[in-house]
């Protein structure tokens, strides 16, 4: 495939943007050359600025479930777009979506809509410390919470990508009230609440990581944190930016059945428009300002635009009952197809996956943590990545990352991924 337009803007975005793009996953410093430029986008395909059609395997890092442009979403905000697009005022659609996620998502009382995913991780840790009287929180190596401070720390996906997981500009103090565990390893956290009693006001993390690829909690690990904060009196917040109205109706405390005490949205519940979320029970949430002392506040939080692609969103993914079972199906249809390719081509590789995420890592153990991840080998992951573009197939350019199918993905989209790879594997031995 031919490239030069999206390398032409790249070389001018360079001269205005740092890096040459607003976030940096989005740079292929990880794979090397330079990234695609997007120009449209229609159920399971991009159409970049060159006029290639690439099977999509990112949908935006997760909203969009339905596929692109989905065209309830679409009206939704083309109708609301023509009364106004930001007021700084209470609106009613605001309360629509906020009972309806609350109908959804089991152990929430409340939500309160805000920007990001990064944000709402921000203010669920300020809520949990105000309402303990607590100030360490504990996380763990390869999660990514979004780019506050506290949770730059040994953080997943962009910062590892980048070869630095301690970001410069994140202060000592507020290094030293992070906590770091070890993800799938509860003597790790049984360890750091020992050493530090009745100061841990919580512990964050992705229930199903996607920030290090795809992997799976084990059922000891996921209990067991469930019980060590209810004999420690600490809160456990789920990271369901990925996982939200995904895996589940209910997320990933639906699919895990585990309870949390807090949960986090983005993504998915704005219809892919900038929004986040955090929810939790009205004696937690009785905290927050103007109703307690915890203050969290934003002009754009509850934008109507994201607040009525959210709403068709959700509306849509709460009527359509077979929805998750079939993006299950397809993603386990495409887990058999790697997995036969690995064994017919002895490849050095393993395969996880969870509902609709997926990633494959090119090392010889299993992977379960941050550790095991990074064992993977990223020039072997170079070339795939690059094969599987020049192929038709976009992947996340990281390593680091987890893939999310769409709806609208056929299983003949699946089986051309599968013959691509099956193509490409000779070369990545």
């Amino acid at each position: 495939m031919i490239y030069k337009r999206s390398s032409a803007l790249f070389d001018e975005a360079k001269k205005y943007i740092p890096g040459g793009v607003n976030s940096p996953v989005r740079a292929f410093n990880a794979v090397g050359g330079d990234p695609i430029f997007i120009k449209s986008a229609k159920g399971a395909y991009l159409y970049d600025e060159d006029g290639n059609q690439l099977i999509d395997y990112i949908a935006s890092w997760g909203p969009m479930i339905l596929g692109h442009a989905f065209q309830p979403v679409v009206n939704a905000v083309i109708e609301k777009t023509k009364n106004g697009t930001s007021f700084g005022t209470p609106t009613e659609i605001e309360t629509e979506i906020a009972k309806l996620a609350v109908e959804m998502v089991p152990n929430i009382d409340k939500i309160r809509f805000v920007n990001s995913g990064t944000e709402a991780c921000m203010s669920a840790v300020r809520l949990a410390r105000g309402y303990t009287d607590r100030e360490k929180i504990i996380k763990f190596a390869g999660c990514y919470h979004g780019h506050s401070d506290s949770f730059l720390i040994q953080a997943g996906s962009g910062a590892v990508t980048f070869g630095s997981p301690n970001s410069p500009g994140v202060t000592k103090g507020t290094a030293q009230d992070t906590l770091l565990a070890n993800y799938n390893n509860l003597k790790s956290v049984e360890d750091l609440i020992d050493a530090n009693p009745k100061e841990i006001a919580c512990i964050i993390l992705e229930p199903v990581a996607g920030n290090m690829g795809c992997i799976p909690p084990t059922r000891e690990f996921i209990e067991g944190l469930r019980k060590l904060c209810d004999d420690n009196d600490i809160l456990l917040i789920f990271d369901e930016v990925m996982t939200g109205f995904r895996l589940a109706k209910g997320g990933a405390q639906e699919y895990l059945n585990i309870k949390a005490d807090i949960v986090t949205f983005g993504k998915v519940i704005g219809g892919g428009l900038p929004v986040g979320a955090f929810a939790a029970s009205s004696k937690i949430m009785s905290y927050l300002a103007p109703e307690g002392p915890v203050y969290q506040a934003g002009t754009l939080s509850g934008n109507p635009l994201a607040m009525a692609a959210g709403l068709a969103m959700l509306t849509e993914l709460n009527t359509q009952s077979d929805i998750y079972d079939s993006l299950a199906e397809k993603t386990e249809y495409l887990h058999k197809g790697f997995q036969k390719v690995v064994d017919e081509n002895a490849l050095t590789a393993q395969i996880n996956c969870v509902g609709s995420m997926i990633s494959i890592h090119f090392c010889e153990n299993e992977v379960n943590d941050f550790t095991s991840a990074a064992e993977g080998n990223n020039e072997t992951f170079k070339k795939y990545f690059h094969g599987m573009l020049e192929r038709g197939v976009y992947l996340p350019p990281s390593a680091f990352e987890t893939y999310f199918l769409n709806t609208e993905l056929t299983h003949e989209d699946l089986d051309t991924t599968i013959q691509a790879f099956a193509d490409l594997a000779p070369e990545l031995k």
